[in-house]
Parts: structure tokens; C-alpha cells; sequence
């Protein structure tokens, strides 16, 4: 089902993001864990690529095959940097021909010690990539957007100004980098509700499920953790399954909030395990969490 339907239609709406693993035996894994997750109904899965398109053809055949052997509905991530135009339009024709309704448009990330240039002949932003799918294709055609700010930005209205280029260029859905404080996501969307933008902003969530790993990602990303969520992790840093109970509740505690104050659903960064994001989901299912009061 494309997203845009899913969005019309789904309350809640949940999603699960995965990224390709390196070998057949992290596929076997991955698939595994996929299977334990589809019970939840995700609305669609979404499959990453590496820095600058390195693994693009793991990519490309995981997609299909959660789609076709799994049945799930599928969002495959696509970037430019590094790729040249012809290599895109085969990429897309490829995912096309394999019933992939759903595209994600991103600059992507060079590897690393490397610019952030596009291959000659290629696309410089997402939003020329995202043009050129909406002028060619039937996708429905997703992109990211930053409620703390992309690192890379001047300032938030720069940041905000190149969103708007996206929506405008063809975006038909939004989905946030990995944020902890609700208040940064509600204000964000009331911001770009004010420049205009309608498309749904579907909140991107991240369980914590390891101490040193967490601040690996928000350092990459320039996210920030509540100062009171910060003294509980630092009190359990030696206590690792103390610190992923704490990242478990905090997560449930944050969608609950999120979803009852009208958030459209959550898009959940699994890092490729299941059991912290299933408990999450199962909760808030069983919980009925998303409304004012339990029923």
C-alpha cells in the first residue's frame, strides 16, 4: 500500500526502520526479526542504505523480498550522493518493476572522509532527486526532516526554507530524525505548518538500548537527550539491562505522549532487534494508548 493511502486510513500507525546487514547471515537474522515484528501489523518497513549508496543492492533485493515473502508494504531509501543519474533511474525502475510503491529521497551520507558531492552528471540535494521522481514515477515519495536542526544547517530557518523545497518539489510525507524531547517534534511541526507545509510529519522514534551507543548516534545526528533522562542513564552506564528497561519505558512513555497529542503514528529506528520496539508497540496496542483515557 502506498504511505500516503496508510496515513489516510491507519490509527494508529506504526513503522519499523531496518538497515541492510553485511552478510547472509545477518540477513537470516534480520528476517527473523522482521517476523517477529510483522504480528503488529507496521503499516510499512523501511530499508536504509549505507553511506553513499554502499549498499544499495542489498538494498534493493531486501525490499523485494520483504515484499514479496512477507507481504509487508515496503519504503525503500534512496540517495544521491555518489550516484549518477542513469544508475538512479535503474535503481527506481528496478524497485518499480518489483511493485515498490514507496520511496524515501535522501542526499545520503558520503563515506567516510569523503565530500558530500554528487557523481557527475548526478543530483546535489534531495530535493532535485525528489523532483525528478515526482516528474517520472508514481511513487509515493517520502524525506527526511530534522526537528533539532540538520547538523550541516546555517540555522533552523535555513533548514526549514530547504524542507519547504522538498514538499514543493514532491514530497508527500515527512519522517523526523530520532528526537527524545516531544516538546522539539510539536514545535517543529507547528513551524513548518506556518511555512506552509501540510504533509503529514510522522515522528521518528529510537528505544535506547545501549548506553555508549546512544550518544555515538546523537552525536551524528545533533539530537539532544532531556537533562533528566541524562542523570537516569548515567546512574545504569554499567548496567546494561538496566539502561535498555529505562530506554523500554521512556520510549513507550514518549509515543503514548506523542500520539494522544496527535502525532499521525510513530516510525520506530529498530537497529535491527526486535524485542525493545515489540514491547513498545505491543503496549501501546494493548493499552490503547493513543487515546485520552484507557478503555
Amino acid at each position: 500500500m502506498r504511505i500516503d493511502e496508510a496515513l489516510a486510513t491507519a490509527r494508529p500507525f506504526f513503522s519499523f526502520e531496518f538497515f541492510p546487514p553485511k552478510d547472509d547471515a545477518g540477513e537470516v537474522a534480520l528476517f527473523a526479526t522482521i517476523e517477529a515484528l510483522r504480528p503488529l501489523r507496521p503499516a510499512f518497513v523501511s530499508v536504509t542504505y549505507g553511506a553513499g549508496g554502499s549498499a544499495r543492492a542489498r538494498t534493493v533485493g531486501l525490499a523485494k523480498r520483504i515484499r514479496q515473502d512477507l507481504g509487508l508494504g515496503v519504503l525503500a531509501h534512496a540517495t544521491c550522493v555518489g550516484a549518477e543519474r542513469a544508475q538512479l533511474r535503474a535503481l527506481f525502475d528496478d524497485l518499480s518493476r518489483a511493485g515498490i510503491e514507496n520511496v524515501l529521497a535522501l542526499r545520503g551520507d558520503p563515506p567516510k572522509g569523503e565530500a558530500a558531492d554528487s557523481a557527475s552528471g548526478g543530483f546535489q540535494h534531495a530535493g532535485e532527486l525528489i523532483a525528478m521522481l515526482a516528474r517520472n514515477y508514481h511513487f509515493c515519495i517520502g524525506a527526511a526532516c530534522y526537528p533539532e536542526t540538520h547538523v550541516e544547517a546555517a540555522d533552523a530557518q535555513s533548514d526549514l526554507q530547504h524542507l519547504v523545497e522538498k514538499v514543493q518539489a514532491g514530497a508527500q510525507f515527512l519522517i523526523t530524525q530520532l528526537f527524545f524531547d516531544n516538546d522539539a517534534y510539536f514545535a517543529f511541526v507547528a513551524r513548518a505548518r506556518q511555512a506552509g507545509i501540510r504533509v503529514p510529519i510522522l515522528p521518528g522514534v529510537m528505544p535506547i538500548t545501549d548506553y555508549r551507543q546512544i550518544d555515538r548516534f546523537i552525536a551524528m545526528c545533533g539530537a539532544s537527550i532531556p537533562p533528566k533522562l541524562r542523570v537516569e542513564l548515567d546512574a545504569r552506564r554499567d548496567e546494561p539491562g538496566a539502561v535498555e528497561d529505562l530506554g523500554v519505558a521512556y520510549a513507550t512513555l514518549q509515543c503514548t505522549d506523542l500520539l494522544r497529542r496527535g502525532a499521525p503514528g510513530v516510525h520506530f529506528y529498530t537497529l535491527n532487534r526486535s524485542p525493545a520496539t515489540r514491547a513498545i508497540v505491543s503496549a501501546l496496542l494493548a493499552a490503547s494508548a493513543w487515546r485520552a483515557s484507557f478503555s
